[in-house]
């Protein structure tokens, strides 16, 4: 049995990730060394259906979330430049 279920907190980040533009941006391999350390730094919040966390969500939490996620990002660019070469920073 397969269940469809997904951690919020990875939507929201990869819905960050699109609005700033960094999937056309950056490499590959760097965004998913990106987005693990990232959501590491983040609680977990599970859901089924995107649709029911639009129904019940809180615009306060919801707000509070995309902070949390705009600070840990920003920390995890700043660890990954301190740790691997610039050119596996840099766009292909």
């Amino acid at each position: 049995m397969q269940l469809e279920i997904r951690n919020y907190y990875e939507v929201l980040l990869m819905e960050l990730l699109s609005d700033e533009g960094l999937f056309d941006e950056l490499p590959e391999d760097y965004l998913a060394d990106l987005c693990c350390v990232t959501l590491n730094q983040l609680p977990v919040r599970y859901i089924r259906h995107l649709v029911d966390t639009y129904f019940f969500e809180d615009y306060d939490e919801l707000k509070q979330m995309k902070e949390e996620i705009q600070t840990a990002l920003e920390k995890s660019r700043a660890f990954l430049k301190s740790k691997l070469p610039e050119e596996q920073i840099q766009a292909e």
